[in-house]
């Protein structure tokens, strides 16, 4: 398993660290299909190398003075407090309604990565609008990150794009964001039904820790990531469109 991971890992955080995400939308899958328990083995890792990836990424981010902190905050904040609703949730729910939530957010996702566009009128210029935006999205993404075991950065990255923030600053923003959520979903998630296996995890954290220090670094230096976010959204949808099809429907 670790001869797959290890260069899949690295590539996947190397390329959504650069958009603000943590890449559980696929970590989580991938541990899935390679044999891991959905609930208790594929979730808790996942989760795990989001906060790794977010962290490192918004190390880098932070000193290139890239992260809007007054959005940041509310928003990190909310999502902390409702991360661990929608985690406890998650426990109660059958696999197969687990894995057919996960997928529909994916695809949404990546709808919103696709088709969002900027207001026109910034709805981050006041303080009260910041707070409004840091409370409501993130209460509401926060109990989603929980729910399905993502960080959220797929939801997080195109609300704050269509609220005014530019491209690089909205995937830099949502990177600390991300990190608030991860840790507490992940906390959660270990603390009711986790069952590590310890060597794997080890490997995909240093995995995802070198690429997400070489994507952020590059996004930082020179990328516009608005072309790298419509293959995203494309590899979202198919990423959605086979969890439905092989893991709800069995079609395969």
């Amino acid at each position: 398993m670790e001869y797959v991971i290890i260069p899949v890992f690295f590539g996947i955080s190397f390329v959504f660290s650069m958009l603000g995400m943590g890449g559980s939308q696929l970590y989580v899958p991938i541990l899935f299909w390679l044999g891991m328990d959905f609930k208790t083995q594929a979730i808790p890792l996942g989760m795990l190398l989001n906060v790794v990836n977010t962290s490192s990424a918004a190390f880098t981010y932070g000193r290139k003075g890239l992260i809007n902190w007054r959005v940041a905050l509310p928003f990190g904040i909310a999502m902390v407090i409702f991360a661990p609703l929608g985690a406890m949730v998650n426990a109660s729910l059958p696999t197969s309604s687990l894995i057919l939530v996960f997928a529909l957010f994916t695809a949404m996702a990546a709808v919103l990565m696709l088709r969002g566009r900027q207001a026109k009128q910034s709805l981050v210029s006041t303080s009260k609008r910041r707070l409004a935006l840091g409370l409501t999205g993130g209460s509401g993404l926060g109990f989603i990150a929980g729910l399905i075991g993502r960080g959220g950065g797929s939801f997080v990255v195109p609300l704050l794009y269509m609220a005014g923030i530019e491209a690089k600053a909205a995937a830099a923003t949502s990177s600390m964001v991300v990190t608030f959520s991860g840790v507490s979903s992940f906390t959660s998630h270990v603390l009711m039904e986790a069952s590590p296996v310890w060597n794997i995890w080890l490997m995909s954290a240093l995995a995802v820790l070198a690429g997400s220090q070489l994507g952020s670094r590059f996004m930082a230096a020179k990328l516009d990531p608005k072309q790298v976010k419509k293959v995203f959204g494309v590899v979202l949808l198919c990423i959605s469109a086979m969890l439905i099809l092989k893991d709800v429907l069995g079609l395969w």
